[in-house]
């Protein structure tokens, strides 16, 4: 039925694993027969066992991505800081899709703040006709076509690697608004500095598809000096030695702040400069803006 329907859809074709894939179950390709082998493998159960064995065919949409994080009460969302991720491998939006190569905020080029609160909203009174009464974090993953802001993807958690550069930019009160939230009370909104981040994903060789680990990773503790710069680990771990070493695809995230986007991104890129392990992937243009 899938190899039906995309013989007569229009390109670019997105298609996506219904089940959890580590965050890169979707492939966007505007080939019929690269799309036509990832349904295969997707029903057969060789990509994603399964989690592959139901797939959504979805519509193609062309523009910028716009992360949104809210904290919900049950009735109301407090947005936090916009943010924007990049989720193909290589420079250019190329290659495969993954769980995210990087991230940055504040986004310079963003749609009305009220549109995107009423969309948050909705999406809660729809979950309270559902009888959910959702108290916590609501990512909302959307993409700005010429046709508007749309919803690529909604989550219960905190988008990775946003979170990376959101959080950091809260500077007081989140926890006090997390334990309104979570009680059903009105939130007081956290502090948010003017400050801006950056986030630059370090992952495996052979990532999304097949992560090569046990690799010894080199320049983590020159980061420390660094003012405004954090590494956050994802995929690492102690060999025997205690040395550090490559433990999954995203290895090592590098988070800097700074007075402007572009302070942030050269504090992270210097800090990357001085980072290494065997079969290192990086997108060298993230917050390139």
């Amino acid at each position: 039925e899938a190899l039906e329907y995309l013989k007569n859809a229009s390109s670019p074709f997105v298609i996506k694993t219904d089940g959890l894939a580590s965050g890169h179950g979707v492939l966007v390709t505007s080939s019929r027969e690269e799309a036509t082998e990832d349904v295969r493998k997707k029903l057969l159960g060789e990509s994603f066992g399964t989690a592959g064995h139901i797939l959504v065919v979805e519509e193609g949409l062309s523009g910028q991505e716009l992360s949104v994080t809210a904290i919900c009460n049950g009735k109301e969302a407090v947005l936090l800081p916009f943010s924007r991720d990049y989720k193909r491998l290589l420079d250019g939006n190329k290659g495969p899709n993954t769980g995210g190569m990087g991230a940055f905020s504040p986004v310079p080029d963003i749609p009305d703040e009220d549109y995107v609160f009423e969309m948050v909203e909705r999406i809660l009174a729809v979950l309270r006709k559902r009888g959910i009464d959702y108290r916590g974090v609501l990512y909302v993953g959307l993409m700005l076509t010429p046709d508007g802001p749309k919803v690529l993807e909604c989550n219960v958690r905190c988008g990775d690697p946003e979170a990376q550069v959101v959080l950091p930019r809260v500077s007081s009160g989140l926890l006090d608004c997390l334990k309104q939230a979570a009680a059903g009370e009105p939130m007081t909104p956290p502090t948010i500095s003017p400050e801006a981040a950056v986030a630059v994903t370090l992952a495996s060789e052979g990532y999304p598809d097949n992560p090569v680990i046990g690799w010894l990773i080199s320049g983590t503790l020159w980061a420390e000096h660094i003012h405004g710069v954090r590494i956050l680990h994802g995929g690492t771990a102690r060999d025997t030695d205690g040395d550090l070493i490559t433990a999954g695809g995203r290895v090592l995230y590098v988070t800097a702040r700074g007075s402007t986007l572009q302070e942030a991104r050269a504090r992270a890129y210097a800090v990357v400069d001085n980072i290494s392990f065997d079969g290192m992937q990086y997108r060298k243009d993230i917050a390139d803006i």
